[in-house]
């Protein structure tokens, strides 16, 4: 939940410590997706009138629309959320509205994350619940916590416990959020198992449990590159339907794409417009998916992989870098050379084979192409 500021006080004693916390929504880094688009989630509510599963603020018809953007009958647009296929976005949703969970599968850069958060923002219009997966996940981001004052005071009481996000969205009818699941020890992530398949959470110590109301749901995510990480249990699988996002079809797509975020952070950091920033894009976005691919758009040339995934997430990643640049130490105008250092920070990642993947992709694909020749100068003025 975002706090509004009131003005500032004029009292010389008073302690702005407090004031500084309280951040108008307009002005923080990086708004919820319940803040950053509220008008338009108003806007479905109001013109809404399919049937919601109990405690959804939209339609399952309308979540959709949210996530991949449309046109409502009074001429109200709504901006897509993901560019992607239709039908996995259709499955997700369909897949919240039964009792089921939601685990969003795929590699790096392929907007999970995102994703799983206009989800909840669509269906229960608060994105915040959420458990963030590392390895040292303990098992009371899952369960709930307790308040070591109140405890050793009172001894264990529902006032002293404290509890997780997971746990306030069966209370609440809300959904939670579990973002890289495999990262999370295998032990911690077991103790999922008895919330998805009972709906229920014990709590031993008082001899209570909290029991799912309906509306709520969870979506987790994972990068299929971590296998072997921490895989999930098939029993804790089994409670999941899974749902792959892949990576962008075409180039058209994946520009798009990238196209889109960047000019959302960009707007947020309040970066120019680059006039010729889809020229950059386009060489970015090729960049990637010939080296990912391991392939040439054209298909007559093969070349070699990266270590790296080189997904849109780091195309959008080297794209901004490059705006920043040209706004603050250039003309304003992205080029070649804005792009071409943080192009090489996100293809070299192992310094000694990646290195050479690169100089050979440079000499072999960008050196001969027509129209990149300062992109190749760019390229290996940064990479000497």
């Amino acid at each position: 939940m975002s706090v509004t500021a009131g003005p500032p006080s004029t009292d010389p004693h008073h302690d702005t410590t407090t004031d500084s916390l309280r951040t108008p929504v307009r002005e923080v880094l990086r708004p919820h997706a319940e803040d950053a688009f509220a008008a338009e989630l108003a806007a479905l509510a109001a013109r809404d009138d399919r049937p919601r599963p109990a405690r959804w603020n939209l339609s399952p018809w309308a979540v959709a629309t949210y996530l991949l953007g449309g046109t409502l009958p009074d001429g109200t647009v709504i901006t897509p959320k993901y560019v992607g296929p239709r039908r996995v976005v259709e499955v997700a949703v369909s897949t919240l509205a039964t009792d089921r969970a939601l685990l969003l599968l795929g590699v790096p850069g392929t907007a999970k994350t995102w994703v799983s958060e206009h989800l909840a923002a669509a269906v229960s219009g608060d994105s915040t619940l959420l458990v963030q997966g590392t390895a040292g996940t303990p098992e009371e981001s899952i369960r709930y916590g307790w308040n070591y004052a109140q405890l050793l005071a009172h001894g264990p009481s529902r006032d002293a416990l404290v509890p997780s996000p997971v746990m306030r969205a069966m209370a609440e009818g809300r959904t939670a959020r579990v973002e890289e699941l495999t990262r999370i020890p295998a032990d911690v992530q077991d103790t999922l198992i008895t919330v998805l398949s009972e709906k229920t959470l014990p709590i031993p110590e008082l001899g209570q449990e909290v029991q799912a109301v309906p509306g709520f749901t969870l979506i987790a995510t994972a990068n299929d590159r971590d296998r072997g990480v921490n895989e999930l249990s098939s029993a804790l699988r089994r409670r999941f339907n899974t749902v792959v996002l892949p990576l962008p079809d075409s180039v058209e797509a994946e520009v798009d794409i990238v196209a889109r975020r960047v000019d959302q952070i960009g707007r947020s950091l309040d970066l120019p417009t680059a006039p010729r920033g889809a020229d950059e894009i386009r060489r970015v976005v090729t960049v990637f998916r010939e080296l990912r691919d391991g392939v040439t758009v054209d298909g007559r040339t093969r070349v070699k992989s990266p270590s790296g995934t080189l997904s849109p997430a780091e195309a959008i990643s080297v794209v901004t870098g490059g705006l920043a640049l040209a706004a603050h130490f250039g003309d304003g105008v992205l080029r070649a050379g804005d792009v071409a250092a943080g192009l090489l920070g996100a293809v070299i990642r192992d310094p000694a084979s990646d290195r050479v993947v690169w100089q050979e992709y440079l000499e072999a694909v960008v050196r001969e192409r027509d129209g990149w020749t300062d992109f190749y100068r760019a390229c290996r003025e940064v990479s000497a």
